[in-house]
């Protein structure tokens, strides 16, 4: 018989959960979880007290971890443990429906865009990576080339498809917007142009909010031309926040400094609105606290939103091992950063599109609403 539940703060359990994974009686239990690919990985999406979020089940600490959700009843309600106690009650999102159909070419709808969180839609464009073609220049952490390897998805998927995919999704499953991203091609612009290409396929053929994602392009006029084919908000993300950590970190990407970026955001903040241009921050690779939050206070008062993350490893990267921070590493940086924000006029509920918006790889979105209670 279990005992009452465990009292502790939502944003300190998912700062838990995130940090040492979660055992799952049912594998298979709601939507799928996804292994490699480009962004957060190895991960399951879990609804806790009314945010979803991604905890990590496949992950070496995940399977260790003192946190385990039982099997779902015929509601798909589960009980979430510690060590036996219950802590909270929790749900899955459920398979999108979606997932169940092909094109007329015979390729099956996730290979395209696959679900995130409880109802993003989120695609890798090009699953191929100049970055990735090296390992002295990848970035360590990332397992862009993983999913193409297996055969869980394609190369390049064209703005029919992407367009095809996000209508489905929206009819079917109610997701309500859309994150682009792409490993970097060759050229100045980084990735900009196949994104405007495919922001204006999925917008000329459904009403759908998107997020694009890339490095900084050479020319800053790249950032009218995606806002005009129909993206609503941008990602640029700087991962680490230091040069010496980036150079150790990601080599290639290293090479666009983090004064390049902020010259980005700065252009790139007037064309799409304060707080609709963010960056990801993945905390645990080495940069100090108090550094990631001189950056954070900088980014908060240009406009740009700062989704600052744990970082998770994936199996197969060349960080594999590295540790994820723990749920306190998390506490200290996102209580002051949901400040930050709060003072800047910045909400993640306002983001038009993207991981911002969605903000079920971090605690930071719980902060946000603990901090205006």
């Amino acid at each position: 018989m279990l005992k009452a539940p465990t009292s502790i703060a939502t944003e300190e359990l998912i700062n838990a959960l995130q940090s040492s994974g979660v055992r799952l009686v049912d594998p298979r239990a709601g939507a799928d979880s996804r292994r490699g690919g480009a962004g957060p990985s190895d991960h399951k999406a879990i609804t806790i007290d009314g945010m979803t979020v991604m905890a990590p089940v496949h992950t070496a600490p995940a399977f260790e971890s003192p946190y385990l959700v039982e099997k779902p009843d015929a509601f798909g309600r589960s009980r979430l443990t510690r060590d036996g106690k219950l802590v909270a009650d929790v749900s899955f999102p459920l398979r999108p429906k979606f997932y169940d159909l092909t094109t007329a070419e015979g390729v099956p709808y996730s290979h395209i865009a696959t679900l995130h969180g409880r109802d993003v839609l989120a695609t890798t464009v090009l699953q191929t990576c100049i970055r990735y073609q090296s390992r002295a220049k990848t970035c360590q952490f990332c397992a862009i080339g993983q999913s193409l390897a297996a055969g869980r998805t394609v190369a390049h998927k064209t703005p029919a498809q992407l367009a095809e995919v996000a209508e489905a999704a929206v009819r079917l499953d109610g997701v309500r917007h859309m994150v682009m991203t792409t490993g970097t091609p060759k050229g100045a612009d980084r990735g900009a142009a196949v994104l405007a290409e495919s922001a204006a396929g999925v917008k000329a053929r459904v009403v759908l909010p998107i997020q694009v994602q890339c490095e900084p392009p050479d020319d800053d006029a790249w950032f009218a031309r995606m806002r005009d084919a129909g993206a609503d908000a941008l990602g640029m993300h700087l991962e680490a926040v230091t040069e010496d950590v980036r150079r150790r970190i990601m080599p290639g990407k290293a090479q666009v400094s983090v004064a390049r970026y902020f010259e980005a955001f700065a252009a790139a903040v007037p064309v799409f609105g304060r707080g609709q241009v963010s960056t990801y921050i993945l905390a645990g690779l080495g940069d100090a606290p108090e550094d990631i939050l001189s950056v954070c206070e900088r980014l908060t008062a240009i406009g740009v939103y700062p989704f600052v993350v744990p970082f998770t490893p994936i199996s197969g990267t060349p960080l594999e091992s590295h540790p994820t921070p723990s749920a306190e590493f998390m506490n200290g940086l996102l209580k002051p950063l949901a400040g930050m924000l709060a003072a800047n006029g910045l909400r993640s509920a306002d983001v038009k599109a993207g991981c911002a918006k969605c903000g079920a790889c971090s605690a930071l979105a719980t902060y946000e609403r603990s901090g205006a209670r």
